[in-house]
């Protein structure tokens, strides 16, 4: 059977997808992006991520958010993402964001972990290849490196965007102080640091607890929260117990021990609320994200396409969830 060529929806940017300003730059991403860091490995069926992808785009997302160690097995989610580039999508990467990291292990040995400039440089060559592209809008360090010279770190990345291989540079999951000498780094060498990736949601609130967000908006600096429903608790999904297929009662990602009397009744009185106004559980989780003042977009990952307009489900919903969830 011959796949038929894809073709974009006409209307894919009146579909009720909104963009924001990333910090104080030119960039603006959706409000919704789509991540790859579960459900588009080589272990994945790529007929379901063609799917995804499609409805994704066709539905105003723009951003796509990579790493070279997603899949399982490592980096098999951009190669994915690579034959989804060749096979659909080409004509549109001048419509696309696309990003990807390096900072955890990917290969054996002492060059294929961290931060140091070989590993960034060589990751990074690695992911173009796999994925298909000339260059990444995005480059992340993906995690803190507290042995590498913050400069060696810091000044790989100013040279991989001068060389063309990434237009804008991005952290993820740097402590305080580092993102603010980082910030400063790199405003100095006219390759601003354009935005931040945390892990925030209702149940972790770190970013806002240690000063990031606030250290973001007055820099200028974008923000996107990964894990914005806590690897499923914050549905409704554990809701009345653990269920047998769950990722939980596999203990992958998410411990039984995890889900305490005490977590239960607050996700229970959470539902209820998000309930009384019309919303799910999910939705009102994604809103109270969207909500907290400097963050730029929220990084949904997706296994169907149902879930997928699950998710985007929330652009619709106007009312800030802050004042009832709180």
């Amino acid at each position: 059977m011959i796949e038929e060529i894809y073709k974009a929806d006409c209307s894919r940017y009146d579909n009720g997808m909104k963009y924001r300003r990333c910090g104080r730059n030119g960039v603006m991403l959706p409000e919704v992006s789509l991540g790859f860091w579960h459900n588009f490995g080589a272990v994945d069926p790529l007929q379901r991520s063609r799917d995804i992808m499609r409805y994704a785009f066709d539905h105003g997302v723009t951003h796509f958010d990579l790493a070279n160690n997603y899949g399982p097995p490592y980096g098999s989610a951009e190669e994915t993402f690579g034959k989804l580039m060749k096979d659909d999508f080409l004509p549109y990467r001048d419509e696309m964001f696309i990003s990807t990291k390096a900072g955890y292990d990917m290969w054996p040995g002492p060059y294929g972990n961290w931060g140091s400039r070989k590993y960034l440089m060589a990751s990074l060559d690695q992911s173009l290849k796999r994925m298909n592209l000339e260059y990444v809008d995005l480059f992340y360090s993906h995690r803190y490196d507290p042995e590498t010279p913050l400069e060696e770190t810091l000044q790989a990345m100013v040279d991989i965007v001068k060389r063309g291989k990434a237009l804008y540079l991005g952290i993820s999951r740097w402590p305080l102080e580092a993102t603010r000498f980082a910030i400063d780094y790199l405003a100095a060498r006219d390759t601003p640091l354009l935005i931040y990736q945390g892990r925030l949601n209702m149940l972790d609130r770190a970013p806002i607890d240690e000063g990031i967000i606030d250290l973001c908006n007055e820099s200028g600096v974008g923000f996107i929260s990964f894990s914005p429903l806590a690897q499923g608790l914050l549905t409704n999904r554990y809701l009345n117990g653990i269920p047998e297929d769950s990722r939980m009662s596999k203990e992958k990602f998410l411990k039984k021990s995890m889900l305490t009397e005490e977590l239960l009744d607050q996700l229970r009185q959470w539902n209820t609320k998000a309930q009384s106004s019309g919303m799910t559980l999910a939705e009102k989780a994604l809103k109270w994200i969207l909500d907290t003042r400097g963050v730029t977009s929220v990084l949904v990952g997706a296994s169907s396409v149902a879930q997928l307009k699950t998710n985007l489900g929330v652009i619709e919903k106007q009312e800030s969830a802050h004042s009832k969830l709180i």
